[in-house]
């Protein structure tokens, strides 16, 4: 498997709720799973449009949809889609992971507790 294309299982969750599905109102998309694709290797590599592989089509013409999709909402729509489902498998969050920073310790000298107006009888 390609490490550029997504499973046949992920492709399968979200391929209803992308736009240009056959039997859909308007032009069909050419490849809706190559360019989800594009967008994804653009997201884990952080590199600009300019060097989309060519295996991915133009450049250009995935700029061009990406921005039609965000304008017509469709990863917001995908993201709260797949987010109505989470999938906590790989969510761990322990100590080893979360480290405060010195300051978030309570600064120097410890805790300081100051004293409040109201005397306690003794």
């Amino acid at each position: 498997m390609s490490r550029r294309t997504l499973t046949d299982a992920q492709w399968a969750r979200i391929e209803g709720h992308l736009p240009g599905r056959e039997g859909l109102p308007g032009r069909s998309g050419a490849d809706n799973r190559l360019f989800v694709d594009a967008v994804l290797w653009l997201a884990r590599t952080a590199a600009p449009w300019r060097d989309l592989p060519p295996e991915f089509g133009k450049w250009t013409g995935a700029h061009a949809r990406f921005r039609r999709w965000a304008l017509a909402g469709v990863w917001e729509r995908l993201f709260n889609a797949l987010s109505a489902d989470p999938d906590f498998e790989y969510v761990l969050i322990d100590s080893t992971i979360c480290k405060a920073h010195a300051d978030a310790t309570g600064g120097r000298g410890g805790l300081r507790l100051t004293g409040s107006g109201v005397r306690v009888a003794a």
